[in-house]
């Protein structure tokens, strides 16, 4: 089934754009939520007027987003758990448990829905994104130590200094 993209979806297009879409998708989902339209002859001649008010939509959006872009962007998380001598997890660090340290560190609350990774389950580093608009996507670097293990000083500051030291090398 065709169907013209009316809003911006994660992961399928931005509005505006006609896309080739399994039926019950496109039946079941992307129509009834207001997503999406069937392509038709008529709807086709609309294209530009729905990509101009998405632009419109997807500027304002952004620029809310600007500042919470600009706090998590860089963003640095550590996390300790329970490890085997292999360094696999018993467990593993999800999303729920991402936006919860993000949360308590910026006090800007991220949706779990909004984080693009697979649970963690290995030690080390890993970079998660955060999916604020279509466009803003920062990145936060995840650090997961084993239990107990003891973290040179430099990875464990504050996340205030460690945030007023990154602004002046962005600029």
């Amino acid at each position: 089934m065709k169907v013209l993209l009316l809003k911006d979806v994660y992961k399928l297009g931005k509005a505006g754009d006609v896309k080739k879409v399994a039926d019950g998708y496109g039946r079941n989902f992307l129509i009834p939520q207001g997503l999406a339209a069937l392509a038709t002859p008529g709807m086709l001649k609309q294209v530009e007027r729905i990509r101009a008010q998405a632009e419109v939509r997807r500027a304002a959006a952004n620029e809310e987003a600007k500042e919470l872009a600009a706090h998590i962007q860089g963003l640095r998380l550590t996390f300790f758990a329970k490890a085997g001598d292999t360094g696999k997890l018993y467990g593993s660090i999800t999303t729920e448990d991402v936006a919860q340290a993000i949360q308590q560190k910026t006090r800007y609350e991220i949706k779990r829905r909004q984080i693009d990774m697979q649970p963690i389950r290995t030690l080390g580093k890993h970079v998660a994104r955060i999916h604020l608009t279509v466009d803003l996507m920062p990145e936060v670097e995840i650090r997961v130590y084993r239990e107990g293990e003891v973290v040179e000083e430099e990875e464990t500051q504050p996340a205030v200094p460690e945030a007023e030291a990154e602004q002046p090398a962005e600029a």
